[in-house]
């Protein structure tokens, strides 16, 4: 007996008709059962069982095109097994690809080699072989402006912060003889540079031994002093600093600072961490604070959120569940957030990160009810959640172009064609705001351009979305066709770039944002309480923000913490781009 195995694929609407060649429309006579969220598993074929004789009658009858009706209604169902376990296998290798890559990670693609004529964004390329450029008289350039920065050997200058030591000649002077020749005079150069590179633990302990002296009569007891750059506090401020970036900028957890710290000899208990970071908290709070007032009168906001653990409501959430056992319905709020906010205040870019239950849109629109009420509606740049929207009419929403492009560079191996279609059009767009970037336009000249010479690219791309479900191309409910409805059904906020001066095309800068508070996650996995999570995020936005302003973070924060009163009676004068001047003093 010849039995025909029919698997049970998972297989969503469409992935068996409507994306197969158009012959087999009429020939599918099966019906997708759905399951409550809108997909579920096709209805299982009818089993043809055939004989081995009966199959080689079936293909001799086909040869001399003698089919009966009987045979018409067999071929029938094995072409219907044959699509549908066609596309089961296309949508089961998609499942696996994103499997793949949630557990180890995409795999990076390879950059396409450098044409040497140029490319659509209007930027000439490079060739394959650098050709170096000679002056007139025949001498190399001593630096090639063309080269891409960060690919070499790091020069002297990107060291800022080092302690300089001159190293004199010990035997020669300017304007002796020359030892070599006898006949020149020595004229001074500009030095050589040479780097040297040390290293010590985390935070390092120096012991002060105090002489101490008793009289032999009456028995008092003098003391040494101690120096006065020992300071008056067991932990300085730059041990605080030190542990507050370990913590908050390389992810490092207490219990492994603890556990390196005795290692080198200098043991700094994990508790005693905690309470040290909660120190420099408090004297950066005045800080965060008049971040939350600028950041709300800022022009252009990136928001997301990304979940974070905290065991403290963890715990609520339990006590909560198990008080609704009677009752008919639990707690409505049992989600735990991370939420970056990164604004754009004129050149200034500040970064602020909230952490508990509020998702991103309540979040940001707690930040807003400081804005100025004269003030324009701001640019808002985040992805499509439900959870990122809130009073939408008091703000110009965008969505992230990038994200929409995602969708597609996830089908490249199942819907190849489509999906060059749509990201090879998005390449062009970026590729036009690249050169905007580098010829460094005004807003509205950014918005000329655009609609000049982006505009073109995404109306034809429209067209040919609105084709693919028009025509019947695509089912709407396949991979396909959800990442089609996301552009077209966000076409308006993701085109803003198109309509709005300075609206950006992606939320990448806000992502990027949340990799600090990712790297927290993943290294030490949760945050004990309400409060220490507050200070987590705390002290990751004043050290983003710092980042962004090119700011050492190391510097700042003992200078707020050495100068905490003045921090807290005047925190302007002590933001991360002007506080060296209030350090000069008056």
């Amino acid at each position: 007996m010849l039995r025909v195995p029919i698997p049970s694929f998972p297989l969503t609407r469409g992935s068996c008709y409507k994306r197969c060649d158009p012959i087999f429309w009429n020939l599918c006579p099966y019906d997708v059962e759905f399951a409550v969220r809108g997909e579920g598993a096709m209805k299982r074929p009818e089993e043809v069982t055939l004989s081995r004789e009966e199959g080689e009658a079936l293909l001799a009858r086909l040869e001399a095109t003698a089919l009966t009706a009987e045979d018409r209604r067999v071929l029938g169902k094995v072409l219907t097994f044959y699509f549908w376990l066609l596309f089961a296998l296309r949508a089961a290798k998609l499942s696996l690809r994103r499997l793949k890559a949630l557990v180890f990670g995409e795999k990076p693609k390879k950059r396409p080699p450098p044409e040497s004529g140029g490319h659509a964004g209007g930027g000439g390329g490079r060739g394959t072989e650098p050709q170096v450029r000679k002056d007139a008289e025949g001498h190399e350039p001593a630096e090639d402006s063309s080269r891409r920065p960060g690919h070499g050997r790091q020069g002297a200058d990107v060291y800022r912060e080092v302690k300089r030591v001159e190293c004199r000649h010990e035997e020669l002077a300017v304007g002796e003889r020359c030892p070599a020749c006898g006949r020149g005079r020595l004229y001074r150069l500009p030095p050589g540079i040479e780097m040297r590179l040390d290293g010590k633990a985390l935070v390092s302990a120096v012991r002060y031994e105090l002489e101490k002296l008793r009289c032999s009569a009456c028995g008092q007891v003098f003391t040494a002093p101690l120096p006065a750059a020992a300071g008056t506090e067991k932990y300085s401020a730059r041990a605080r600093a030190v542990l507050a970036l370990a913590r908050y900028y390389l992810g490092v957890p207490l219990y492994r600072v603890e556990s390196y710290q005795a290692l080198v000899g200098v043991p700094v208990p994990d508790a005693t961490q905690g309470d040290q970071l909660e120190h420099v908290g408090t004297c950066a709070s005045p800080l965060f604070k008049y971040f939350e007032q600028l950041a709300a009168q800022g022009e252009v906001i990136y928001q997301d959120d990304t979940p974070a653990r905290i065991l403290s409501l963890l715990d609520e959430n339990h006590e909560a569940a198990v008080q609704a056992q009677d009752h008919a319905e639990a707690s409505s709020r049992t989600g735990r957030y991370t939420t970056a906010v990164i604004v754009q205040v004129g050149e200034r870019r500040i970064c602020l990160y909230y952490t508990g239950r509020q998702h991103a849109g309540e979040n940001l629109v707690a930040l807003l009810h400081h804005r100025e009420a004269q003030r324009d509606k701001p640019l808002v740049m985040s992805d499509a959640l439900a959870s990122n929207s809130a009073a939408e009419q008091r703000r110009i929403r965008c969505h992230c172009l990038a994200h929409g492009r995602r969708k597609f560079s996830e089908l490249d191996e199942v819907f190849p064609a489509e999906s060059a279609v749509v990201t090879e059009a998005l390449k062009v767009v970026y590729e036009h705001d690249e050169e905007v970037r580098e010829q460094q336009l005004s807003a509205h000249d950014r918005l000329t351009y655009h609609q000049t010479y982006s505009a073109p690219i995404m109306d034809t791309l429209k067209t040919w979305l609105e084709q693919q479900t028009t025509e019947r191309r695509v089912e709407p409910n396949s991979s396909l066709g959800k990442a089609i409805g996301y552009l077209l059904g966000h076409g308006e906020t993701l085109t803003r770039f198109l309509t709005v001066p300075g609206a950006p095309l992606d939320n990448n800068t806000a992502e990027r944002a949340l990799k600090l508070c990712m790297r927290q996650r993943k290294n030490s996995l949760f945050y004990a309480t309400e409060h220490s999570a507050s200070i987590a995020s705390l002290l990751t936005s004043v050290i983003a923000t710092c980042l962004q302003a090119g700011v050492n973070v190391l510097e700042y924060l003992v200078a707020v913490q050495e100068h905490r009163h003045e921090v807290f009676a005047n925190p302007r004068a002590w933001l991360p781009w002007n506080y060296p001047a209030a350090l000069v003093p008056s």
